[in-house]
């Protein structure tokens, strides 16, 4: 906590002044931001850092997994889906990006069974991944279904978002683009998705593309 402290005292020396007027604006005007960035709670993985953004620009949901789950509005607890709503019927974000990463700890959960001290909560959320695991385990080297099913999962959630209506609904009409990417922790190289099922280093000018269209039959 110490650390916590001393890097917040930081921000109020030298970043608070920088960013005191955004701050006073957003604060004033509310928030406008034109991306929603579902991402993993891993703590090697930071949007804010990753693609350089600056208050009030983006939203970032995380999770273990950046699993979208299916669309069901019942009497259960949806901190995903209550984001998301958020994020697309209130906001209007234009944009939802599902960003997954290299050495996925939920992933790996999926693909060799939860920790003994996660089976509470994290196998049964990595169970609804298990179309992406049974596609990875195809995978003909047993060192690359780690970084498939990563890529998997990331399909996965763009697959489970159309099963929203209003997300469904809003894509149809060309008002909102789905986009997926994966952040390879060890080289910070950021890969996004094509429409075919390719990732492409972002690097290359290949940038973000839509990669969901219609709703999933």
């Amino acid at each position: 906590m110490k650390d916590l402290l001393a890097g917040y005292r930081r921000f109020r020396a030298s970043r608070w002044p920088e960013h005191r007027r955004r701050f006073e604006e957003l604060a004033k005007s509310g928030q406008s931001p034109q991306t929603l960035i579902l991402t993993c709670i891993d703590s090697r993985v930071d949007p804010s850092i990753i693609f350089d953004t600056e208050p009030g620009e983006v939203l970032e949901v995380r999770n273990v997994a950046n699993l979208v789950p299916p669309y069901a509005p019942d009497e259960a607890y949806h901190g995903t889906s209550a984001a998301l709503e958020f994020g697309v019927r209130v906001l209007q974000v234009p944009h939802i990006v599902v960003m997954g990463h290299q050495m996925c700890g939920g992933v790996k959960a999926l693909l060799d069974g939860a920790p003994p001290d996660a089976k509470e909560f994290v196998a049964p959320w990595m169970s609804m991944a298990g179309p992406a695991r049974e596609r990875a385990m195809q995978c003909a080297q047993k060192e690359d279904r780690q970084q498939c099913c990563e890529f998997e999962v990331i399909q996965l959630s763009l697959k489970n978002l159309l099963t929203f209506p209003w997300i469904a609904e809003r894509v149809a009409a060309g008002k909102l683009r789905l986009h997926g990417a994966w952040f390879e922790i060890r080289t910070g190289v950021l890969m996004t998705l094509q429409p075919g099922g390719s990732f492409v280093r972002a690097d290359d000018g290949l940038g973000f593309t839509a990669t969901a269209t219609t709703q999933p039959s």
